[in-house]
């Protein structure tokens, strides 16, 4: 077998790890779905009397933003999984083992993505039950959630450095946290820019996450999009190229 190929196949094997730990803890797999299904039912029928605007429905609205928050909190799980595993001292046997070292990394983020198509789909069904559409065409949808599949495959690299970094679960959880909120509240997510404050918008309109969401909107509801779109992938094809040889790096650190 090839380098290649065996690489592949050691990512594919972590992947399947990953996948056998939450069949065997679902508890785990319903708090990363809930979440975000939650946000949907929270925002909607609590608030979204209140934040109605214009002649686009709230729920038009929201469901897009909705689905950028669950890849982006999913780092949140991510950082902490993987301290788990140097708590555990799992890191330490994967490297006694004849496998391409970056396997487990990898594997943890193939693992995240297809945690987070899930998570999409959920809010799909919520969503369209309360009434949410897609306005132009099947192949637009499509292209809005593989590009947050993208978007968040990046975050799961930031939530892998965070717990390499922690090293203890509760110390990942928060650290995790620290980003994933303010990413995520100070953007466009759940109300349009316009309503900050100036110097706040000033922040949001560089904050990666607004770029996805605006992105993930557009597609949605129609119009242009190409220039969220290029900044979405820009933000990740960026993110990893910083992301992945740090946390590579930092995994070796933790490893020896």
């Amino acid at each position: 077998m090839s380098r290649s190929l065996h690489a592949l196949a050691d990512v594919a094997a972590m992947t399947r790890r990953n996948l056998f730990a939450q069949v065997r803890v679902p508890a785990l797999l319903a708090t990363a779905t809930a979440l975000p299904v939650m946000w949907v039912l929270l925002f909607n029928y609590v608030f979204g009397g209140a934040l109605q605007d214009g002649d686009v429905r709230y729920i038009d609205y929201l469901v897009p933003g909705v689905m950028a928050l669950a890849v982006t909190f999913n780092l949140n799980n991510s950082s902490v999984a993987v301290a788990e595993d140097v708590n555990k001292g799992m890191i330490q046997r994967f490297r006694s083992l004849p496998i391409t070292r970056w396997s487990m990394l990898a594997g943890r983020a193939v693992f995240d993505t297809l945690r987070n198509l899930l998570a999409l789909g959920m809010i799909l069904v919520v969503g369209f039950v309360a009434g949410f559409r897609y306005h132009d065409g099947a192949g637009r949808a499509i292209g809005g959630i593989a590009l947050l599949l993208a978007f968040g495959f990046a975050a799961s690299w930031l939530g892998s450095l965070i717990g390499l970094v922690a090293r203890n679960v509760e110390t990942a959880s928060m650290g995790s946290l620290l980003f994933a909120i303010p990413l995520t509240f100070v953007s466009s997510l759940f109300v349009p820019l316009t309503t900050m404050p100036g110097w706040l918008q000033a922040v949001a309109k560089v904050n990666p996450v607004t770029h996805a969401v605006d992105a993930s909107r557009a597609l949605s509801l129609g119009g242009a999009a190409a220039e969220a779109i290029t900044w979405t992938l820009a933000w990740t094809v960026g993110l990893l190229v910083l992301l992945v040889p740090l946390t590579a790096r930092q995994y070796r650190k933790v490893s020896t």
